[in-house]
């Protein structure tokens, strides 16, 4: 786990009335998935692959599309059939369901209007899990159970306190007795494998930060807001005071999750070499049909070269999750794996609520939780969904991002708007690759470049309106020796660093100039890189 405590200062008061548009895609519809209503020319409907929901008049249908499809070739069907005068969505007027946590701005992670995170990095509007617009179609419910397997979580946190998971036998029981048989006595809302005993209460705050993120409540007019505003979590504590823990309370962690019923086990831990125990006991947890969520490390690895464990087990219930910042790079520190990375989610400078109050960490600690989140929100919405079935979507409805192209085996960043809604995620509008002009420009590293080498560039292309520089060989000792880009007037844009692989660009720049600076440290010196133009448009 990275983290770096931050307390929450500024508060800004959220609206509790805003018209609902994505700043990703503001010309998609909102509609009820899979309904439409179809105007017939005469009192009578039956189209193959559709059911009506109702009458609304006596030639005015209400109906389901049966078969999945999406709403653009649902249409398309409904118009071939003959009497059908009109097919249009179910389109919803209403004012977007946005929570009135007074602190629900400072969530970039959820909400990405383009302003800085808690560490003053200019946003770019969009990234995010689209919890915003999924919350139109489900806020979370308390039959979802979530299993925070971690440091524990205080249930002392008023934006935590209403989400408590609790065994009702220990909670009615008495004190000291193993109410329910379970061989433990008085785990109430989960139980302490690292100090053996029933109290799970968080002394660390990483676990805390997770469960603050899966569904800190929401629209309670306090604090923050969690993907879910409505869960049940079930605090697992194998982690002690320090972060650490044994391989023997893992396992005996996860086999508590599973016997108590927990649909989701979300796991921001990780280290040590492989276990088979510990592979057999997310086995164990598969075949109960548990969703497993792991954080894919902090050691900017390829997890496809070098395996990071748990995320990197082959069972078939782990969903293995990157980390991203603000602007949608991946984070310097996270692992990454075009086969064994399934998916990214924001995990730089996010604020939950951690004993006492909220802070701000990073991690892919960070970004599991907000994955987690966003599956505990499809099953609320759809509790027949299987963990094949939210991985999948999860994976497939993924929201796509240039800077993860061969880095996640999905390509993009999980979104629950899209997982939820089945519409098609849009390609990713910051994309340079699809500029089409090329602006000769030559420049280069020494090869190899010598330690602390500063280089600083002004690159200009006349008349145009987006650019991206574009690197011939890129390899630079990874998250130490940076290539970043800044506007004209100083605005950070992103970095490069490490080995890269295929067409290599600076992020999207609008205008057209664009500063590089390259700072190389004292140490492990690699090739460099070259420019070898401009993409421009």
């Amino acid at each position: 786990m990275k983290k770096s405590h931050v307390r929450l200062v500024a508060r800004m008061a959220a609206l509790a009335l805003i018209l609902s548009f994505s700043s990703w895609s503001q010309s998609e519809q909102n509609a009820v998935p899979g309904e439409y209503v179809v105007q017939m020319s005469q009192p009578e409907f039956k189209v193959r692959g559709f059911e009506v929901i109702e009458a609304i008049h006596a030639d005015l249908f209400l109906v389901r599309d049966t078969l999945a499809r999406s709403s653009g070739a649902a249409i398309a069907r409904l118009k071939e059939e003959h009497g059908v005068q009109i097919a249009e969505p179910n389109l919803i007027y209403r004012t977007s369901a946005v929570p009135n946590d007074p602190d629900y701005s400072a969530l970039w992670g959820l909400k990405n209007k383009g302003d800085a995170d808690s560490a003053g990095q200019q946003g770019l509007s969009g990234v995010d899990v689209g919890a915003e617009r999924a919350w139109d179609l489900s806020t979370g419910s308390r039959s979802v159970l979530v299993a925070v397997i971690d440091t524990g979580v205080d249930f002392s946190h008023p934006d935590l306190a209403p989400q408590a998971w609790t065994n009702d036998r220990e909670l009615n029981g008495k004190p000291g007795v193993d109410d329910d048989g379970n061989g433990l006595v008085d785990d109430i809302n989960g139980y302490n494998f690292a100090n053996s005993k029933g109290d799970s209460t968080d002394d660390n705050g990483h676990g805390s930060h997770c469960a603050g993120t899966i569904g800190a409540k929401g629209n309670d007019g306090k604090g923050l807001v969690g993907v879910n505003w409505d869960v049940r979590i079930m605090a697992v504590k194998f982690l002690d005071k320090s972060g650490s823990g044994t391989l023997a309370n893992a396992v005996k962690s996860i086999d508590y999750a599973r016997t108590m019923g927990a649909n989701i086990m979300s796991n921001s831990w990780g280290g040590g070499s492989y276990s088979a125990v510990l592979e057999n006991a997310i086995k164990e947890s598969s075949k109960a049909g548990i969703l497993f969520t792991a954080a894919a490390g902090n050691d900017a690895n390829d997890n496809d070269a070098r395996a990071s464990y748990p995320a990197t087990y082959n069972v078939e219930n782990i969903i293995s999750v990157a980390a991203i910042d603000n602007r949608g790079q991946l984070a310097n520190f996270s692992n990454y794996g075009a086969k064994t990375v399934h998916v990214a989610a924001p995990g730089v400078n996010i604020v939950s609520t951690v004993p006492g109050g909220y802070a701000s960490y990073s991690g892919t600690s960070m970004a599991t939780p907000h994955v987690t989140g966003v599956a505990a929100l499809m099953l609320a919405r759809n509790p027949s969904l299987t963990f094949a079935d939210i991985k999948s979507i999860l994976m497939k409805q993924s929201r796509p991002l240039y800077t993860l192209h061969g880095r996640v085996a999905s390509g993009g960043v999980a979104d629950a708007y899209y997982a939820m809604s089945g519409d098609t995620p849009p390609s990713d509008p910051n994309d340079p690759t699809t500029l089409s002009k090329v602006f000769a420009y030559q420049l280069a590293t020494a090869h190899p470049y010598k330690e602390n080498t500063k280089i600083e560039e002004t690159i200009r292309v006349p008349g145009a309106t987006k650019m991206a520089i574009r690197f011939s060989r890129f390899d630079t000792e990874l998250a130490y020796d940076a290539v970043s880009f800044y506007t004209s007037d100083g605005t950070y844009l992103g970095s490069i660093s490490g080995k890269q692989t295929g067409l290599v660009t600076s992020p999207l720049i609008h205008g057209d100039t664009v500063i590089l600076k390259f700072a190389s440290d004292e140490s492990l010196n690699s090739y460099g890189f070259d420019v070898d133009g401009v993409l421009y448009e």
